[in-house]
């Protein structure tokens, strides 16, 4: 009967995620992939962005690509660069009033600082080889002017490529309501990690 009552509860648990476009990387079977320079499709191609609040809330929208590209040489990703376009930040939780004051917050000097710092940068300096079309992927983040080194999974799957990427964004001097520069905040804390799940097309 317990077993019962533990199973249950990670169900409901698994169910529970509230961002209905948030991708799986983890489940993603990856494909052979042959050595080529991959332009993406910036009309097919997106980033989902997701933040908590320690109140166990949160809000998830978009966020679209100017540009990006991505070279495959002996079966490993080399170099790439992608250019997000920071202006075209869209929350996807809420709407009307709510939905437009949330956008221009987090375009704001509390956030992003989208009018002086208008686009992001993610840049791929190397990979190691997990399997067919998956690698462990290094590289950099760079926004609002600061770049600090990632790293993430990528997968190539028969829908395209993915990724999932976590930054903190204490680093890059986004300061509202984290903890890394405020005390006593309760339940009004936002954590520092952004989550990113990437999903990409290339032409």
């Amino acid at each position: 009967m317990r077993k019962l009552f533990t199973l249950l509860i990670l169900i409901v648990l698994a169910s529970c995620n509230t961002n209905p476009n948030q991708s799986n990387i983890q489940q993603a079977q990856g494909v052979a992939t042959a050595d080529n320079i991959y332009n993406i499709d910036t009309s097919q191609s997106q980033i989902i962005w997701t933040g908590r609040e320690v109140s166990t809330s949160s809000h998830y929208g978009t966020l679209d690509f100017v540009s990006g590209n991505f070279e495959i040489s002996n079966g490993l990703i080399v170099n790439g660069e992608f250019i997000v376009d920071m202006t075209s930040i869209n929350n996807q939780d809420m709407e009307g009033d709510s939905k437009e004051k949330l956008e221009g917050h987090l375009k704001s000097d509390d956030f992003f600082s989208v009018e002086s710092h208008p686009s992001a940068a993610i840049s791929i300096n190397s990979s190691e080889l997990i399997s067919d079309g998956k690698w462990n992927v290094s590289g950099n983040l760079s926004i609002k002017g600061f770049t600090h080194p990632v790293d993430f999974e990528m997968v190539r799957s028969e829908n395209g490529w993915s990724a999932n990427l976590v930054f903190d964004r204490s680093k890059y001097d986004v300061r509202f309501r984290s903890g890394s520069f405020f005390e006593n905040l309760g339940d009004k804390l936002i954590y520092d990690d952004i989550e990113l799940s990437i999903n990409l097309t290339t032409s």
